[in-house]
């Protein structure tokens, strides 16, 4: 399968944009994403005010496509005075249901004066959360956690930049509270690949018998700007550090219209899926150019495949 083959859109994208807000919104992108047990998909958008801050506002649907019951007021936004990291706003949820917890996980990017860090929110309903607070300290996102403990911990996917660049890091913790053993588990490329400027996590990772499938944002900067594209790789299942095979190029890049014109053009920026009911079909939710909620779909199988026919063996990273 060629690589423009493996993730198509969706022919009625964008599926959702600011213009189907009960109340004022400037945009809306980014969603996280899950499957609810009743079988309807829900999302948690970003929504941009007309100040430029962010909150997260719930959107369900039974096919996971059309008739969205949106939330009429925000869903989850700052935390106040209480929470002086979220006080610039909360951005990009990335959904893992926990079963050992009974409950999801959001891990998003709390937006404070200090810059963007990665906080944890617990919830049974997307009614009620509980803020387990602060994880990561500036500059840190792009986190999600892992659905289940390895080793006696649970881990998180976070991306800190230094002056060393901006790679994908995991840490560890034996109760979601206290981080630490940082290791590396992706370098961004160099030179000129696709994803030689900084990487990040894109949804969450998809466990597979293989091992962990993690699909990623590559930014490569150019005169006039820059390209937000995905790739992927897949990870060793109880060594989730080790990269088993990273693939070559993108397998998905801004081509249409709502995906090159917006607020941040060149972008396509997936942030949640859910797997179809025969265990293979990916619904994959994506923010386009910062400005809309678009879907694509895709199989699991055919992009290990992929990876194992366009992709390298690469090894453990260096770094601690």
């Amino acid at each position: 399968m060629k690589t423009g083959e493996l993730l198509r859109r969706h022919p009625g994208n964008p599926i959702l944009t600011a213009a189907d807000w009960p109340y004022p919104v400037h945009s809306v992108f980014n969603p996280g994403a899950t499957k609810l047990k009743d079988g309807r998909t829900l999302l948690l958008c970003r929504c941009e005010d007309h100040r430029g801050l962010s909150h997260l506002c719930r959107a369900i649907s039974m096919d996971g496509i059309t008739d969205w019951q949106i939330d009429h007021s925000p869903t989850f936004q700052s935390g106040g005075d209480g929470y002086p990291e979220e006080v610039w706003g909360v951005e990009d949820a990335r959904i893992t249901f926990v079963p050992e917890l009974g409950s999801y996980i959001i891990a998003y990017t709390a937006f404070g004066k200090v810059g963007p860090g990665v906080s944890l929110a617990k919830t049974k309903d997307f009614v009620t959360f509980e803020r387990l607070g602060l994880m990561m300290q500036p500059d840190d996102k792009d986190a999600a956690l892992l659905p289940r403990r390895i080793d006696g911990n649970f881990l998180l996917i976070h991306r800190p930049v230094s002056t060393d660049g901006a790679d994908l890091w995991i840490t560890q913790s034996p109760d979601l509270k206290t981080w630490g053993s940082p290791r590396l588990m992706l370098r961004a490329r160099r030179g000129a690949w696709w994803d030689a400027n900084k990487i990040g996590l894109s949804p969450p990772p998809i466990e597979t018998p293989d091992g962990w499938l993690v699909l990623y944002h590559g930014v490569r900067t150019h005169a006039s700007g820059s390209l937000y594209r995905v790739g992927a790789a897949l990870f060793d299942l109880e060594h989730p550090e080790t990269v088993l095979i990273r693939g070559d190029s993108w397998i998905m890049g801004p081509e249409a219209s709502y995906e090159r014109i917006g607020d941040v053009p060149n972008v396509v920026f997936p942030n949640g899926y859910t797997i179809g009911e025969d265990g293979d079909t990916l619904h994959l939710y994506y923010g386009a150019a910062d400005s809309s909620v678009c879907l694509a779909t895709g199989s699991v199988s055919e992009i290990l495949k992929w990876l194992k026919d366009h992709g390298d063996y690469v090894g453990p990273q260096t770094g601690s």
